[in-house]
């Protein structure tokens, strides 16, 4: 349970008008496609590798090349040695599992932390779809929202951003459980599958688990620095976004201050081991923090 300050968050926000939300966009665009040019372009394509390669062509055999991939019915036939060419089958599917619940709108460092999920998502679907891969999106809070399927293309890509910026969330809840189910239901071959939610949930350990084995799983766990520590400044009303309950805590307490640092950090220990258990791989990235650099260095080290 993460607590938001001072007031509580209405589950349907303010819609920004289509003006703010195109230009937004836009931004996204831009800053995702200089990242994806200039960074992840070949750390992306390494890091996440094809279903297999295929046939391509033959060739004249030139020196360096296996000769466990000379052709002999084509070399007997032209007189001189020519050597097989083969291609990876790249196109792959990638899907962003998105936490849209409450918690989520909490952020006190130069971004809140669906910003930042919003941020991630536009790198990762440019990315991919300048690799030529599928990328598909599951909106979630304590059901699926939204499903959008997999598929190629610009346009494709800026609809999904828009849709991250824009839709707007029935619940304030979590549970992550629904969203791994239904990647398992309308999922059948082996994608590529990002989640990104701050994890404060559980019970979506086995859903987890069932679903590494069948996909590439990366989650991405996104926390405020104020979700970690409270501020002392005395009395304080408090909110938990996600089921409304307010709460009067003493934050000069230290004992207040202890339970509340402890509480975030058995979040972030739970994932850590849900991940480690199910064989996926988890980032946990703050907000305000370089995501940039944690993304790169993720790609290299699986590349």
């Amino acid at each position: 349970m993460i607590f938001c300050p001072d007031q509580p968050i209405p589950v349907k926000y303010y819609m920004p008008a289509i003006e703010d939300i195109l230009k937004k966009v836009r931004a996204l665009e831009i800053k995702s496609k200089r990242l994806t040019n200039h960074l992840f372009t070949g750390e992306y394509h390494t890091a996440f590798k094809g279903r297999g390669m295929s046939f391509k062509e033959v060739r004249e055999y030139q020196p360096g090349d296996d000769t466990r991939f000379i052709d002999w019915n084509v070399s007997a036939r032209m007189g001189h040695p020519y050597s097989k060419l083969f291609e990876e089958e790249r196109e792959l599917s990638v899907y962003l599992l998105v936490d849209l619940s409450a918690s989520s709108l909490f952020g006190t460092f130069r971004q809140n932390k669906k910003d930042l999920i919003i941020e991630i998502c536009a790198v990762l679907a440019f990315s991919a779809t300048t690799n030529n891969d599928k990328v598909g999106i599951i909106f979630f809070s304590d059901k699926v929202e939204k499903f959008i399927p997999a598929k190629k293309g610009k346009d494709h890509i800026l609809y999904i951003v828009r849709e991250l910026i824009n839709y707007q969330p029935h619940a304030a809840d979590t549970h992550i459980i629904n969203a791994l189910q239904y990647l398992n239901s309308v999922t059948r071959h082996k994608s590529i599958v990002f989640i990104l939610s701050d994890f404060a949930d559980a019970g979506y350990q086995d859903a987890l688990r069932v679903a590494a084995k069948r996909h590439d799983v990366i989650g991405l766990q996104v926390y405020d620095k104020r979700d970690e520590h409270l501020p002392q400044i005395g009395l304080l009303q408090v909110m938990d976004s996600e089921t409304g309950k307010m709460v009067l805590l003493d934050t000069n307490d230290t004992y207040t201050r202890f339970k509340y640092n402890q509480q975030f950090n058995k979040i972030l220990d739970d994932a850590k081991a849900a991940f480690r258990k199910s064989g996926a791989d988890l980032m946990q990235v703050a907000t305000g923090e370089d995501y940039v650099k944690l993304l790169q260095q993720f790609f290299i080290r699986r590349a």
